[in-house]
C-alpha cells in the first residue's frame, strides 16, 4: 500500500493537479456552482408538485402546472445561467472584463438555438374553441436551456470568450478616449467579438441549419448513459476521488469539475420526467437515470468523501488520546457532511492504515445503492437538497421522500463501521503504542 501511495503521489498526483487548475474545467466548475442556489431551490417544487403522501398528491394536483413555475424557470433554464457563470469566470481567469465575457458567453448559447413563431399555431387552436390561446409572436423554446444544453453552454464559454481574448490581445478592439467612464469603455471594449461570436454563430446555426446541441448531445450521450446507469461508469468517480483523496488532492473538485454538466444533465431528465408524470422509481415509466450528483452525495458520501462518519463515530470512542480528539472536533461536521478536518487531522492522507478503507467503504456502499435504485427499492433522485443536510435527511428530500433512502443511508453507515473498524483498531493501537512511547520519554 504504501508503494501504491508513492506512486499516486509521484504519478497519478501532478496530472492530476494540473487538470484541477486548467482554467477551463475551472471555469466549468465555478459556473455550474453559481447556478446550484437556483437548482436546489427550483428543485424543491418538485416534492410541492409531486407529494409523497396520496393525500396531499390530489389535493395539489389542479395547482401542478402554477406550482411548476419556479422550477421551469430555475433548472429548467440551469444552462442560461451556468453560460454566463462560466463565461465570466474564464474571462477573469485572463484577466479580461467578467461581465463581458459572460454575456457574450450566454449570447454564443442563446444564439445556438432558434425561435420560433407559433402565431399560426395559436390561431387554429384559437379557432378550434382552445381557452386561452391566442397570438404569442416569437417564442424560444426551453428543451435545450436546462440539463440538455449544458454541453452547448460550455462549448459557447470557450468560443466567446476565446475570442475575446484573441482580439484584445491583437488589439482588434474599439478604444475609447480616457474621458469615457471606465465601464462604458470595456463595453464597446467587446463590441467587435460581440459581432464575430454573434455572426458566427448565426452562419452556423441559421444559414448551414448545424445543430451543434443536438450534435453534442450524441457524441456525449454515451457517457451520460455510462456514468449514469451502468455499474462500472458509476463506479468510477468514486474510485478515482478517493484515490485523489487518499493522496492530497480535493477529489471531488477535480472529479466533479469534469462530471458535473454530465450529472446535471442526468439530474434534469429526472425532474422532467417525474414533471411529465413518470414514477419516482427508475426504470420504464419513470426516471431514466440511476447516479446524478444527489445518488453520491446521500447514499455513497456519508459523511464526505469515503463514507467518514463511520470513521468519525468509531474515533470518538478511540482510547487513543489523540484519536479521541480528533473525532471529537470531526463529528459535528461530518454530521453535515464536512470531513476536511478528519482526512487531514486523523490523519487519511497518505495513511496506508486509514486509506484502505477510505477506498473500499464507497466501493461496497455505491454497488449496494446502485442495485437498490436499479432494483426499484429506492426512488430515483429528482431533487438538489442543500448538501450540508445530515444524510437521511438529504436523501429523504432527494427522493421526494423515499423512507426506503432514508433506511439505506443507516444501512451504508453500518456497513461502513463495520468496514473500518479493523483498520481503526490497528491504527488505534499504532497511536496507544506511539502515545506511551512519548510518555515514557518524557
Amino acid at each position: 500500500m504504501e508503494k501504491f501511495l508513492q506512486w499516486l503521489e509521484e504519478k497519478f498526483m501532478p496530472p492530476m493537479a494540473r487538470l484541477a487548475e486548467q482554467r477551463h474545467l475551472r471555469a466549468v466548475r465555478d459556473g455550474v456552482i453559481s447556478t446550484l442556489p437556483l437548482i436546489i431551490i427550483g428543485s424543491f417544487f418538485i416534492i410541492i408538485a409531486q407529494p409523497p403522501i396520496p393525500f396531499l398528491a390530489e389535493l395539489v394536483a389542479p395547482y401542478v402546472g402554477d406550482i411548476m413555475i419556479p422550477y421551469r424557470l430555475t433548472v429548467g433554464l440551469m444552462s442560461v445561467y451556468a453560460a454566463y457563470g462560466m463565461g465570466y469566470s474564464l474571462a477573469k481567469s485572463y484577466s479580461l472584463d467578467g461581465v463581458s465575457g459572460g454575456v457574450l458567453s450566454l449570447a454564443t448559447f442563446l444564439m445556438m438555438n432558434i425561435p420560433l413563431n407559433v402565431d399560426g399555431i395559436m390561431e387554429e387552436a384559437a379557432g378550434a374553441g382552445i381557452e386561452g390561446a391566442e397570438a404569442m409572436g416569437w417564442v424560444l423554446p426551453m428543451g435545450n436551456l436546462g440539463g440538455a444544453g449544458m454541453f452547448t453552454a460550455i462549448l459557447s464559454m470557450v468560443v466567446a470568450v476565446e475570442v475575446l481574448r484573441f482580439m484584445k490581445k491583437k488589439k482588434i478592439t474599439l478604444t475609447m478616449p480616457e474621458q469615457v467612464p471606465e465601464s462604458v469603455a470595456r463595453s464597446f471594449e467587446a463590441l467587435f467579438p460581440a459581432g464575430v461570436v454573434i455572426i458566427l454563430t448565426w452562419v452556423v446555426r441559421v444559414m448551414l441549419g448545424l445543430d451543434v446541441n443536438a450534435m453534442l448531445m450524441s457524441v456525449f450521450a454515451p457517457l451520460v448513459d455510462l456514468s449514469g446507469n451502468n455499474y462500472f461508469g458509476v463506479m468510477l468517480p468514486v474510485l478515482l476521488i478517493t484515490l485523489l483523496w487518499a493522496a492530497g488532492i480535493h477529489g471531488v473538485s477535480v472529479i466533479g469539475s469534469v462530471m458535473r454538466p454530465a450529472w446535471l444533465i442526468m439530474l434534469d431528465a429526472n425532474v422532467a420526467a417525474v414533471a411529465d408524470g413518470a414514477s419516482m422509481s427508475y426504470g420504464d415509466g419513470g426516471v431514466p437515470y440511476i447516479a446524478p450528483e444527489p445518488f453520491y452525495q446521500w447514499l455513497v458520501w456519508v459523511g464526505g468523501s469515503g463514507a467518514t462518519l463511520a470513521l468519525a463515530l468509531l474515533l470518538v470512542v478511540s482510547k487513543s488520546t489523540y484519536l479521541k480528539q480528533v473525532g471529537k472536533f470531526s463529528l459535528v461536521p461530518g454530521i453535515f457532511n464536512i470531513n476536511e478536518p478528519m482526512i487531514f487531522g486523523a490523519p487519511i492522507v497518505m495513511n496506508p492504515i486509514l486509506g484502505i478503507p477510505f477506498i473500499i467503504a464507497p466501493v461496497v456502499t455505491t454497488t449496494i445503492s446502485y442495485f437498490a435504485v436499479q432494483l426499484g427499492i429506492v426512488n430515483g433522485f429528482t431533487v438538489m437538497a442543500p448538501w450540508t443536510l445530515p444524510a437521511p435527511i438529504g436523501a429523504w428530500m432527494a427522493t421526494g421522500g423515499s423512507i426506503a433512502a432514508v433506511i439505506l443511508v443507516l444501512i451504508n453507515i453500518a456497513i461502513a463501521l463495520v468496514i473500518y473498524y479493523p483498520f481503526f483498531k490497528v491504527y488505534e493501537k499504532k497511536m496507544i503504542a506511539e502515545e506511551q512511547a512519548d510518555t515514557a520519554t518524557v
